[in-house]
């Protein structure tokens, strides 16, 4: 049984998509995160890093695509590959870059680390390093929003492996039957650590949703303005309080599961390189930016501007991380416990 609105989107370019200031902030968003993602890549290599990083290079139109229609009141839950996630919800770079650090200038002081960023004030709960963990905690967070009655929406991106896990069957159900404002983001990389989906997934990703009655919209996860527009429907129903909505964004990444993979995998491959090269040619950011030129949406020059500016602000993120104080073993006994009362 199919039931619910179906949307297959590939996008429809400048003139159907986003305003001009919009536009402008949808780059930024990308861009961001790519230069963010690629001094994460360099500093990993270069073994200054404390711990291992899943990059989002190849994805970023999904995060800044959905996350476009965000306020900081609403709710985001995010996955291990969370860093794009975080930026394009709003969240300060200097501190996410401290935190992966270990430093104490650090969004959660340099206790969390790369896989559980997070800052309740601009409505991140957070990455988790639990496959599948961020669907409960954002329908819990829908719950909550629509007590409250005031529009507010919850996001969960999740990867196409944790589709298999059974806690989206019992997100679904429950936010479908009780109407609740949340958008579940699908971002389908065609890979669950080393495997590839086809070989662990039966059946379509999105059909699941569809059982239970949810809006489905499948998309180009490489496009932002069909990333932008399926994400706009869907958080103005939860707004209105239409109920739950699912986004499946077919992409891809670029990097590895995680980097210095190829010590776990000894030498060893789970993808040829004619495959990733054929997604790099379909890149999000180079494909919006000649969108963008091509119809003349934006000057060039104002894309330039943005690249110079992101440049510098990333740099500025990296030397702030790498100046700070390391991160104080003593509050591991504080953000555990409560203090004992006098």
């Amino acid at each position: 049984m199919t039931t619910g609105l179906d949307v297959t989107s590939t996008g429809s370019g400048p003139g159907g998509g986003p305003p001009a200031a919009e536009a402008l902030r949808l780059y930024e968003s990308m861009v961001l995160i790519r230069r963010v993602e690629e001094r994460l890549r360099d500093d990993s290599a270069a073994g200054k890093l404390p711990g291992a990083v899943h990059l989002y290079i190849g994805e970023e139109a999904v995060a800044a695509g959905v996350c476009a229609h965000l306020e900081d009141r609403d709710y985001a839950t995010s996955t291990h590959r969370g860093h794009g996630h975080f930026l394009a919800k709003g969240g300060d770079v200097r501190a996410m870059m401290a935190e992966i650090w270990a430093k104490r200038e650090g969004i959660c002081r340099g206790m969390g680390g790369s896989m559980h960023v997070a800052d309740i004030s601009k409505g991140i709960l957070g990455a988790n390093g639990i496959v599948g963990a961020g669907l409960s905690i954002a329908t819990g967070a829908a719950f909550g929003a629509k007590l409250d009655g005031d529009g507010k929406v919850a996001v969960c991106f999740f990867g196409d492996g944790a589709s298999n896990q059974g806690v989206l069957m019992e997100t679904l159900n429950v936010s479908s039957l009780w109407g609740l404002p949340v958008v579940f983001v699908c971002e389908n990389n065609g890979f669950s650590e080393f495997t590839p989906s086809a070989e662990v997934t039966s059946g379509r990703i999105p059909d699941r949703a569809r059982a239970f009655g949810v809006p489905v919209a499948e998309v180009d996860g490489n496009d932002v303005t069909a990333v932008w527009q399926a994400a706009g429907e869907a958080v103005q129903r939860g707004r209105a309080n239409g109920g739950p909505s699912f986004i499946e964004a077919r992409t891809y990444r670029i990097q590895g599961h995680f980097e210095a993979e190829s010590f776990v995998l000894s030498g060893g491959g789970y993808r040829a390189e004619e495959e990733i090269e054929t997604w790099r040619q379909r890149d999000p950011i180079a494909r919006f930016r000649s969108a963008l030129t091509s119809a003349a949406t934006v000057p060039a020059a104002d894309l330039d501007r943005i690249d110079a500016e992101v440049a510098d602000r990333v740099a500025d993120a990296a030397a702030y991380a790498e100046a700070g104080e390391p991160a104080d073993p003593e509050l591991a006994e504080t953000l555990m416990f409560a203090p004992e009362e006098a």
